[in-house]
């Protein structure tokens, strides 16, 4: 099975894009009621937010040094 790197950032985004994505289902419902300039702030918080550890963790990794090893050559 292949792996994929670990990217926060889009954890963070897709928590908060999830987040909104259920404040308007609930609105939807009629759960609550939600104004709209609500969602603005938290989509936009989350998205820089999200910006903000993709540029850390960038910065670590490339401290560390690489955690895979280099492709090897079958030629």
């Amino acid at each position: 099975m292949l792996r994929h790197e670990f990217q926060p950032g889009r954890l963070v985004a897709g928590t908060f894009l999830t987040v909104t994505g259920i404040i308007y289902a609930g609105d939807a419902g009629g759960a609550w009621e939600t104004p709209w300039f609500v969602v603005i702030p938290l989509v936009i918080a989350g998205l820089c937010l999200a910006g903000a550890v993709g540029v850390l963790t960038r910065g670590i990794r490339k401290r560390r040094g690489s955690a895979t090893p280099p492709p090897i050559d079958y030629r």
